[in-house]
């Protein structure tokens, strides 16, 4: 038993650092030896779901399943990947909709306090289609589950689904209601992104800007440069918050340089600033020389 625990120790450091190949050879060979151990059949059924191989992903959580008919997150993970599935095989996926309904349903049932399949079964029941079974009634449903756990879930679930339904307004209410309640970065991101769907690119910005207020996160300087050259507005602060974002730096910031300074040259293109422009254009491409949006705002700049 102490042998199984140590390789399966060195299995989830290897997840650890993202060595999904690796991992799946370890988890292979140690299943050899033992088929039926559960642990290892769900790190399987992990490392198959990292590397987009759903069948056999599918195949390892439906094991679990079977086994242990009464652990949700086994049921959720199972409908998990025959929701990948689905997405990836548009032909097979009304075939597989009973199925991973049965298991999100099953899984809610099974641990009344599961925040992650309420979540996903608010999203499937607004993506499905009527004919096969959507329902915003029943997404509202999971949705009033999930504010009974968690108050700020449950806003940013209602968010979605008037997003999803066309109804902004109403989605900024319950974004917003989020924001008040919580104020995490997801729930900011969330009316952000809403904004910018709406074209309302100047309170994305000031959104953006309480965001930074509250959490002093150097990618949000970013952000808002990001929208000012998009939607060509307030261009100095955009302009600003780049340079801020390249003076300050660090890998963990998520976007890299390239991208602040490809966002640089479309702010000074709009400002007619052709040579500076190309100066920052050329510093992305060079970075960065494979992306094809790079490629293609140096047509323009040179074009002015």
């Amino acid at each position: 038993m102490c042998f199984s625990q140590v390789n399966l120790d060195k299995i989830e450091v290897l997840f650890e650092k993202k060595q999904f190949e690796k991992a799946e050879v370890q988890i292979i060979n140690f299943l050899k030896e033992h088929p039926n151990h559960i642990k290892a059949t769900e790190f399987l059924g992990d490392v198959y779901g990292h590397q987009k191989n759903w069948n056999d992903a599918i195949n390892a959580y439906k094991k679990l399943v079977e086994a242990k008919p009464n652990i949700a997150n086994y049921h959720y993970k199972y409908g998990g990947v025959l929701g990948m599935k689905a997405l990836q095989n548009k032909l097979k996926a009304i075939g597989l909709i009973g199925d991973i309904k049965e298991a999100f349903t099953k899984a809610a049932e099974l641990d009344k306090n599961h925040i992650e399949t309420r979540w996903a079964l608010v999203e499937l029941y607004m993506q499905l289609p009527g004919i096969v079974g959507g329902s915003k009634s029943k997404s509202l449903k999971y949705a009033e589950e999930l504010e009974d756990l968690s108050k700020v879930d449950g806003y940013l679930a209602k968010g979605y689904i008037n997003e999803y339904d066309n109804e902004p307004e109403l989605a900024e209410k319950f974004y917003k209601m989020a924001i008040e309640e919580g104020g995490s970065l997801t729930c900011f991101d969330k009316l952000t992104t809403l904004y910018e769907k709406e074209n309302k690119p100047e309170k994305a910005i000031e959104n953006i800007e309480v965001a930074q207020e509250k959490h002093q996160r150097n990618a949000l300087h970013y952000q808002i440069g990001k929208v000012a050259a998009e939607y060509n507005i307030e261009l100095e602060k955009g302009e600003h918050c780049l340079e801020i974002y390249l003076k300050n730096y660090a890998p963990e910031d998520g976007v890299p340089k390239a991208w602040a300074h490809y966002r640089l040259a479309q702010i000074h293109a709009h400002k007619n600033n052709k040579t500076t422009a190309l100066k920052y254009i050329d510093l992305a491409i060079a970075q960065l020389p494979k992306i094809k949006p790079f490629k293609e705002e140096k047509e323009r700049i040179l074009n002015l």
